[in-house]
């Protein structure tokens, strides 16, 4: 199924920095493109590629009160329902340990219609009892995966925080997790804890949510399994390799979800970083790469090559590669441009940092700063014309026509942890209008850049093979 998908990866950036400037900022644009078959249908994965497991929270709290038990319940079942025949599938009972509740056998179950309606009976005999250990649940997932072709999700729904087991607990299973399979954390009444959900989220390559009421959970459950249904491929890889006189600061996912990936990086070599991107299917996703360079030499007005990126699907590289260049200039005019693509994102960022503020002054109970910061969400959201910010925000304050920004009475905790949750999500924007970049190679040996009909390294004089895209220097 690999063939499935076809790959297209785009910079946008200014390249210019003024004379000992050191921050260097460029948007990343990956987009998947499915290969119709004969008859122009959409490709899609084999059902027996595809593997579902639902994790459902059934500590003590889920009885209080006894409609989030039953809210799981019926969306569990509305999850069992939308499998396809052939997808394999497992249902995880999560309190203070694991425990595999469907199929009865430590395996996986192949969904058919008896299979389906077994897992939906055993879905109604759910209790709530015990704590709240969400790395043994995710741990129990994994335990169950196959080998890693096959596309794997895990849907995860809690009520509750993280407290039967320390934090280094759930960072070693996020780590050895990382990369084998999707997950999408779901939260569900007011004792749920958002940093545990966007943590998960962001290692597992997931979309963290969470509903305002219980009966909100069958649709959130539907659409993930829904959406896990049309990836093609099971992990794709952000290869990003830096000149010597480059360093990553961080990498991150900046549409659909706000992630930063930085930390669960895998750092191949000293100038080699690797971020897994989860599963793939028809789609686009933005990047942000920030990088720390430094000059090499007193050279002015030149480009240079801060960084390749490469998209990596099982070691092969799957797309033209991109560069992030460099180049240091004493005009002004040049190095004050700012890219529409960078600055959307950073705006994206700072009503993020805002929202998220006001959210954590309104749990503390200080109203007037939640005001302050919320308003400045709303000014922020407006000038960039971000409506999907501003929707969110209207579930935190009224927002009058002449721009008046006022808090809304009797906010529940409830409102204010899904604000945070809600704040990542970044629908699909417009694209930015882009400039066609000059097709320059790439030398293998020194990592520079020369002209598209050069016949070797204008830099180091290595010839350039065949018109091959270039490998990564060891």
């Amino acid at each position: 199924m690999e063939s499935a998908v076809e790959f297209d990866l785009e910079v946008n950036q200014n390249k210019f920095l003024r004379v000992g400037g050191r921050e260097l900022h460029a948007v990343l644009s990956v987009t998947g493109r499915g290969l119709a078959a004969e008859d122009d249908t959409p490709a899609r994965s084999d059902p027996s590629r595809l593997v579902e497991v639902l994790v459902i929270d059934c500590s003590g709290s889920m009885a209080d009160p006894p409609t989030k038990m039953a809210a799981a319940q019926h969306a569990a079942s509305a999850a069992i329902n939308v499998l396809p025949d052939g997808v394999r599938f497992a249902v995880i009972q999560g309190t203070h340990e694991a425990a595999l509740v469907y199929p009865p056998t430590r395996t996986l179950a192949t969904a058919s219609s008896a299979t389906r309606k077994e897992a939906r009976a055993a879905v109604a005999r759910l209790g709530a009892s015990g704590g709240t250990a969400m790395g043994s649940w995710l741990a129990a997932a994994h335990d169950l995966l196959p080998p890693s072709s096959t596309i794997n999700h895990v849907l995860l729904l809690t009520d509750g925080i993280n407290e039967h087991e320390t934090e280094d607990a759930l960072e070693r299973v996020l780590r050895s997790c990382a990369g084998r399979f999707v997950c999408d954390p779901r939260g569900i009444g007011e004792g749920w804890h958002p940093p545990d959900l966007l943590r998960i989220a962001a290692a597992l390559n997931g979309a963290a949510e969470a509903v305002r009421r219980p009966a909100e959970l069958a649709a959130s459950f539907r659409e993930s399994v829904l959406a896990a249904l049309t990836k093609l491929l099971p992990d794709v890889r952000i290869r990003v390799r830096t000149m010597p006189y480059a360093q990553v600061v961080f990498f991150k996912q900046t549409n659909p979800v706000i992630q930063d990936l930085t930390e669960y990086a895998e750092r191949v070599d000293e100038r080699t970083w690797e971020f897994a991107t989860g599963s793939w299917g028809v789609e686009r996703r933005d990047y942000h790469l920030c990088l720390r360079v430094e000059a090499p030499d007193d050279i002015l007005e030149r480009d240079r090559l801060a960084a390749r990126v490469d998209l990596v699907v099982d070691g092969e590289v799957r797309a033209t590669p991109a560069k992030v260049l460099v180049n240091w200039t004493v005009e002004m005019a040049k190095s004050s441009r700012i890219d529409l693509s960078v600055s959307q994102v950073t705006g994206q960022e700072d009503v993020r940092q805002a929202i998220n503020a006001g959210c954590d002054a309104l749990d503390r109970g200080d109203r007037i700063e939640a005001h302050a910061q919320l308003a400045r969400a709303v000014a922020l959201a407006t000038a960039t014309r971000d409506e999907a910010a501003l929707e969110q925000l209207r579930h935190l304050v009224d927002i009058e026509p002449n721009g008046l920004v006022r808090l809304r009475e009797n906010l529940s905790q409830t409102d204010i942890k899904v604000s945070i949750v809600d704040s990542v999500q970044n629908p699909l924007q417009p694209p930015v209008p882009r400039v066609p970049a000059v097709a320059d190679k790439i030398c293998d040996v020194c990592l520079e850049t020369s002209p598209a009909g050069s016949e070797s390294c204008e830099a180091c004089g290595h010839p350039f093979g065949g018109g091959q895209t270039p490998g990564v220097p060891v």
